[in-house]
């Protein structure tokens, strides 16, 4: 895995792209970031940025969740929370949570969102014929999930499919590995 650190470098035009890191006369030293491509949390848009002024307590909490997240800029994380909080507040019942694939889409108190959604598309593939009110009564009695949280999961990925779908396929080849593995220790001890 590379690292990422901070290349000095004395400024002159020919070296670097214009648009990389813009202009700046020559003699002037420049301090910039040396990107990877692995492990890199910012996408950069192709609008101007948007300044924005936080209030102290803020800008401190923004600070010490950038450095509890190594390789995370402020910019990236402060990108990631806004996302969220516009996320949460278009689809309520969705929240955030860390974990081993990173953060995703969940219901506050219930399961990823990735989980019931693909409840739903295995209730629909195993009953083809049942309305919508009795699929996701099915996936919600199922799953012991409220109705209400089912319906929210399912907007989200309305609205998200392919973030979702990604867990989804990430889940299923996570799993048919593991049962593998579990076959072929059975294959080797016998049993």
């Amino acid at each position: 895995m590379q690292q990422r650190g901070l290349v000095h470098a004395q400024s002159n035009a020919s070296q670097f792209p214009r648009g990389v890191i813009g202009h700046c006369p020559p003699g002037r030293r420049l301090i910039f970031a040396a990107m990877s491509r692995t492990n890199y949390d910012v996408v950069m848009s192709k609008r101007a940025a948007t300044p924005v002024r936080f209030d102290g307590p803020v800008a401190e909490r923004l600070a010490s969740f950038a450095a509890a997240n190594p390789g995370m800029s402020l910019s990236s994380a402060a990108n990631r929370l806004v996302d969220e909080a516009l996320r949460m507040g278009e689809h309520p019942g969705i929240m955030f949570r860390p974990g081993p694939t990173g953060r995703r889409a969940a219901l506050a108190g219930g399961p990823d969102v990735w989980e019931l959604v693909r409840a739903v598309k295995s209730a629909r593939a195993a009953e083809p014929e049942l309305a919508d009110d009795g699929l996701l009564g099915l996936v919600a009695g199922n799953t012991g999930a409220p109705l209400r949280l089912v319906r929210a999961a399912v907007r989200y990925w309305a609205s998200y499919p392919e973030e979702i779908d990604a867990e989804i396929s990430a889940a299923d080849a996570a799993e048919d590995a593991a049962e593998q593995a579990w076959r072929r220790e059975h294959q080797l001890l016998g049993r």
